[in-house]
This record gives structure tokens, C-alpha cells and sequence, in this order.
């Protein structure tokens, strides 16, 4: 499958002109990099620092501390300090875009600046190392007095990306139908497109093994599940078959239901291929309108594309199908309560460019849904932070290998950046700890039981 995008970019194409707000996002701009550790350069050498600080008495980012490449700063001048020529470095191709585009338009135009070449990480430099210490400052960086006026001036999520039933199925259409040959490009064999488990064999950081990370990730959802011989399994969001297949392998009778109509015919391909479509019923449709019964159901990180108001629909659709004595795994990814009262209402980067309809919840956000619309609670959790953090930058250096590949199936370079930016933008949302993610088990029963 090949596609055309030739005509998609207006607002990166279009050179923005908005003189008053690009003054003041300078001055913002300027403001918000004395507080994080990278250089910034301009055009013709030009450079500034950042100020050299640490959230917390030992000098270093959490948990980006000690999963970056730099971890906790040193003395003025040596490798990791804002002053070092070690220190990540940010690189402003075109000023005059790049504050145009963060005065029109702040949380997305960040990220479109990037798509447009105005701005790039340093020669020598990982975008996501120096995404990091930004991710690490986010909730930081617009001073205090700036951030109350955030009701008025972030974009509202358009009506458009409600999720209906109908609203659904066009915001998955626009990420996961964009080309299965593009995904199976840069994932795994089993196509996995969620937070791997690497284990404890070896350093989180330096773990290559992702196929092997990726099936013990799925028997956690599994296990946590309790799916055996003979166990009736509901599976919430299909991606390309591989949970349904490994859960057939065990004896499991799978129901399971996606709708993206590529996602389904890659699925039901390889079902058949592996013998098991006697055992996997594979659906187009929407979690609302399942019936039945199910001893155990699983949901990989399908919570993120359900959307605030359809929480309760969500948990209350899988309370209704789970039989008495079953037991729920979902794979969700997480942020802070807190971020997700603030942000909730606001249209971001990643809503406009790659997952249209996305809302992320807090492990706050669950309890309370659960509580308030099911009889279910959270029983077990087991965090796979460092482990997304991983799997995103093998994911992102397998599509840069394989960008000519891609290139050809008709994505141009436009989509490059775009796609590099969002894999990074989120490794290092993981590696500073701003995102989270968290197998959850869910159960009737008692929590002392």
C-alpha cells in the first residue's frame, strides 16, 4: 500500500507572519531556556545557555537522571553542564519562523517549527536527549502568571474529534490506516505498537532485545488477565493480532475487535497463517456495541484514544462483560492527575498531527471512574516507564534506518519529521517521568482478598 502526501502541510508550508507575538514568544522563549540545561544557538554562531539547575538536592532529572546520557551535572564546563560544548544543543535554523509559529500558536507550533525544518537538534545531538530536560520542566517553563491564562488562550479540542462511534473510527483511520507497510517498517515481527518489557536481564537503556521484550510484555497483560486453556477472552483494540494469536496459543477462545480496517485484514492475515482462526473471532467494531460474556479482557493502551467523556462508557462496558470471577488486565499510559486537569481541554501537537481524539488519563482518573460507574478496582500495577522510554528509541532508530523504504511508499519529508519528532517528543516524556505507563489489573473482588 502506498500513499500521497503531497498536499497535507498548510500550516507548515505557509510561512507565518504574526511580528507582535513572535517578539513575545522570543522574550518567553529566552526566558523558559535559562531554566533548562541545553545550548541554544542562532544563525551566524550566535549561542546562549541554560542555567545550571536540578529539580531535586542530588543534582539530578528522576528517573532522567539516570536513563539519560548525561545524567547529573557535573562543574561548569564538563560534559552534561549547560555550558559544556557536550551539553545538548538547539539549534535555531530560521528565528523569524520558529517565534512566529510559538506566538501563534505555542503548544502546537513547537512541534510545527520542527516538521518545518525552523529549528533542530545540534550536530552530535539526540532529539530526545535534549527533548528531555524540557519534558523534565514542562509544567515549568511559561511563568506562573502566563499559565492562569491558559483557559484563554489554548485552542479548544475541535467537535470534530469527539469520540462517537463514527467520531472513533475516523480518529484511528488517521493514524493506524495510514499503512501497515509503514508500521511493520520500523516495529518488531510481532508488531507491537505499545511499551515493550525488557525485564532485568540487562540495563533498561541499553536493551536491544524488542521482539523478546514485546511477548513478555504480553504475557504480563496475560497473566495478569488470567488467561488459560480454555479461558472466553475479550480483547479491546486488536492492533495487528499479535496479543490475540499469543493468547490463542494458550488455549484461549478470543473475541477481539479493532476499528481499523487495515489493522484487521494485517490481523486476520497472519491468524490464518499461525492456524488459530478457529480459535480468534476477529471484529470491526466499536467496544459499545459488543455483547456477551467473557471470563477475561484486555485492553493495550486503547484507554488513550476513548476520550474523557467516554471513561465511564469504557470501564461500564467492560464491567457489564466480564462474568463473575474474571479478572481485567489493561496497558495504559499515565500522567500526573494534575497535568490532566490542566490540559485537559486544550488542543496539543500530538491531537492535531498524530492521534486525533487523545486524551491521556491519570492512574487518579481511573480510580475514580472505576469507582464512580463499575464494580471493578485496580488490584495489581506493574510500571513500564523506563521500558517505553526504550522502546521508543528503537522504534525511532529503526524508522530512521528504514526511512528510504518508507520514503517510497509515498511519505514525504515532511512526514519524517514529523513522525521523528513525535517518537522523541515521547521518549523523553517517559524518560523524565512526565508520562507513565502501568499494566493494571482489575478484579471484583475484595482488595485484601
Amino acid at each position: 500500500m502506498t500513499v500521497s502526501t503531497a498536499v497535507r502541510w498548510p500550516s507548515i508550508t505557509q510561512k507565518p507572519r504574526a511580528p507582535l507575538a513572535a517578539t513575545i514568544a522570543r522574550l518567553l522563549f529566552e526566558h523558559a531556556v535559562r531554566k533548562v540545561p541545553v545550548r541554544v544557538t542562532y544563525p551566524g554562531g550566535a549561542s546562549s545557555s541554560g542555567r545550571r539547575e536540578s529539580p531535586d538536592p542530588n543534582g539530578s532529572y528522576g528517573s532522567y537522571g539516570s536513563y539519560g546520557s548525561y545524567g547529573p551535572y557535573g562543574s561548569p564546563g564538563s560534559p552534561g553542564s549547560p555550558d559544556s560544548p557536550d551539553s545538548p544543543e538547539f539549534e535555531i535554523v530560521r528565528p523569524g519562523a520558529l517565534f512566529a509559529r510559538l506566538g501563534r500558536d505555542t503548544k502546537i507550533g513547537f512541534g510545527e517549527a520542527y516538521m518545518a525544518g525552523d529549528w533542530r537538534a545540534g550536530h552530535g545531538t539526540d532529539l530526545a536527549d535534549l527533548l528531555t530536560p524540557f519534558a523534565a520542566r514542562l509544567a515549568s517553563l511559561v511563568p506562573q502568571p502566563l499559565q492562569r491564562l491558559r483557559t484563554v488562550i489554548d485552542k479548544r479540542i475541535p467537535p470534530t474529534q469527539e469520540n462517537t462511534i463514527n467520531g472513533s473510527r475516523d480518529n484511528v483511520s488517521a493514524h493506524y490506516d495510514l499503512s501497515n507497510d509503514l508500521f511493520e517498517a520500523f516495529l518488531d515481527p510481532t508488531m507491537s505498537y505499545s511499551a515493550a518489557w525488557f525485564g532485568d536481564s540487562r540495563p533498561v537503556g541499553t536493551a536491544t532485545g524488542l521482539e523478546e521484550a514485546q511477548l513478555r510484555k504480553i504475557d504480563g497483560v496475560l497473566d495478569y488477565a488470567g488467561v488459560t486453556e480454555g479461558t472466553r477472552l475479550l480483547e479491546i483494540g486488536t492492533g495487528w493480532g499479535a496479543l490475540a494469536i499469543r493468547a490463542a496459543q494458550r488455549g484461549a477462545q478470543v473475541t477481539t475487535v479493532t476499528i481499523s480496517a487495515e489493522q484487521l485484514t494485517f490481523a486476520a492475515k497472519r491468524v490464518a497463517e499461525a492456524d488459530l482462526s478457529k480459535r480468534v473471532d476477529l471484529r470491526l467494531q466499536d467496544y459499545r456495541e459488543i455483547e456477551g460474556e467473557f471470563d477475561a479482557i484486555v485492553s493495550v493502551e486503547m484507554i488513550e484514544a476513548v476520550g474523557e467523556a467516554y471513561w465511564p462508557t469504557y470501564f461500564a462496558t467492560i464491567d457489564r462483560l466480564l462474568a463473575p470471577g474474571g479478572k481485567v488486565c489493561i496497558q495504559a499510559i499515565t500522567m500526573a492527575h494534575e497535568r490532566v486537569l490542566a490540559t485537559r481541554r486544550s488542543f496539543g501537537w500530538i491531537q492535531k498531527y498524530i492521534f486525533p481524539g487523545g486524551i491521556i488519563p491519570s492512574l487518579q482518573s481511573i480510580d475514580e471512574t472505576l469507582a464512580e460507574h463499575t464494580t471493578l478496582h485496580v488490584c495489581e500495577r506493574r510500571e513500564l516507564g523506563r521500558d517505553y522510554a526504550r522502546t521508543l528509541h528503537l522504534w525511532r532508530e529503526r524508522f530512521n534506518e528504514q526511512w528510504p523504504r518508507i520514503h517510497q511508499l509515498g511519505f514525504d519529508e515532511t512526514f519524517r519529521r514529523m513522525w521523528e519528532f513525535y517518537l522523541a517528543y515521547c521518549e523523553a516524556g517517559f524518560r523524565a517521568g512526565y508520562l507513565g505507563v502501568s499494566q493494571l489489573q482489575l478484579t471484583r473482588e475484595p482488595a485484601w482478598s
